[in-house]
């Protein structure tokens, strides 16, 4: 008896021995949280992803307990990060808030002042359906090759809405690589945009001079977001809903504390659940496929058709206007807020460290975000459709 106890002291030992590729998927955990604390890659998801994967894949997976007896019913699923993902993530609950506390941080001044740069945030959706043309491609059936490509859209909320309508099996990682990629946007744009740009291009100033829009617009805009995306793509409704009564509190100026607690109490609270949530999912069993890798490799070609989309349809711009927009603005219409920018406006400055763009390219992104959503909502429209 007495060595009946001690040995429980020493299952976790046991557990790495029988289960090798759990420290596999430490190591995975501790690349993410080294990325985000030291290299500073998106440090408030990527610190939660790796953590979660950490504490998912202990040898007793007591955070994330599937398969044994509790209760007298085999099979049950218990533990904390389990919870969470069955009454947060999966009923939708999390990424809707997420877009609640998006619509109160965004500013669409610059959007409504160059409208023009909402077709460059819908260019950058190219990727999400060359990513679905080669997930069809590779044998994964069309609602789960619609929660891969998705990730193109760079918009992680999105991701987890989609995959978890369409292919819930596949929600711990489209996840995982959406929020991956995200936190790479500073490592996988820069090579695409010199690659399609010209130094002339990228050189181009683009004087920012804010026509303010009024009070009045800004209220307005969305209020017609949020009909107006309803209408045309019912399924992305809550999605664009959410994100529009954000800003809603944002810009009407007469409820500062409820913009306030979105920005700022909300907002945090969710990244820690959803961070911690997302990472508990990826465990051994789900990451050693080949399945898992093609996902991430698919992940990656979304990721840059978007930019490359974007890019593009910036250099049409360039020669349509004779040179007076800069195309590398359009790599920010993927919805990575404000990260994409920020990379726009680092490359310009390689060039030209007195050059800044950044106004400008927080257009196509911010219409990236909502861009993300309609794609999302024409997919979750159609496909289940065309499974029948």
């Amino acid at each position: 008896m007495e060595w009946d106890s001690i040995r429980l002291l020493f299952e976790g030992f046991e557990g790495i021995y029988d289960e090798w590729q759990i420290l596999g998927m430490m190591v995975i955990g501790c690349v993410l949280i080294y990325l985000g604390i030291v290299r500073k890659f998106e440090p408030l998801l990527l610190v939660g992803i790796g953590f979660g994967i950490l504490v998912a894949n202990l040898p007793l997976h007591e955070f994330v307990h599937i398969g044994g007896d509790v209760g007298g019913e085999p099979g049950t699923a218990t533990g904390v990060l389990y919870y969470f993902r069955k009454y947060l993530v999966d009923t939708e609950i999390i990424p809707l808030l997420i877009f609640l506390g998006l619509g109160a941080m965004t500013d669409f001044e610059p959007m409504l002042n160059y409208p023009y740069t909402i077709l460059l945030g819908a260019a950058a959706q190219f990727g999400v359906f060359v990513a679905l043309v080669g997930a069809v491609a590779l044998g994964f059936n069309l609602a789960e090759a619609s929660s891969i490509g998705i990730i193109g859209g760079a918009d992680g909320p999105t991701t987890i809405y989609t995959a978890t309508r369409l292919a819930p099996d596949l929600l711990a990682r489209v996840a995982v690589a959406a929020y991956s990629y995200m936190a790479l946007v500073p490592v996988i744009q820069p090579p695409i945009i010199r690659l399609l740009t010209t130094r002339k291009e990228r050189l181009v100033r683009m004087p920012y001079a804010p026509r303010r829009a009024s009070k009045t617009a800004k209220i307005l805009f969305p209020i017609i977001v949020a009909v107006v995306g309803g209408i045309l793509v019912p399924r992305a409704a809550p999605l664009i809903g959410m994100f529009a009564f954000g800003n809603l509190l944002r810009e009407c100026l007469v409820v500062e504390r409820l913009s306030d607690t979105a920005q700022n109490a909300l907002m945090n609270t969710v990244v820690i659940i959803l961070g911690i949530t997302v990472g508990s999912t990826l465990t051994a069993a789900a990451f050693f496929e080949w399945e898992t890798i093609m996902i991430f490799v698919l992940g990656c070609v979304a990721f840059i058709f978007a930019t490359a989309g974007g890019v593009l349809l910036g250099k049409l711009m360039y020669w349509i206007s004779k040179g007076k927009v800069n195309p590398v603005i359009g790599a920010a219409g993927v919805s990575a807020v404000p990260m994409a920018a920020r990379v726009c406006q680092k490359e310009v400055q390689r060039e030209d460290p007195s050059n800044f763009v950044l106004m400008h390219a927080m257009g196509p992104n911010v219409a990236g975000v909502i861009g993300t959503a309609v794609a999302a909502g024409v997919l979750l429209a159609l496909v289940p459709g065309m499974m029948d």
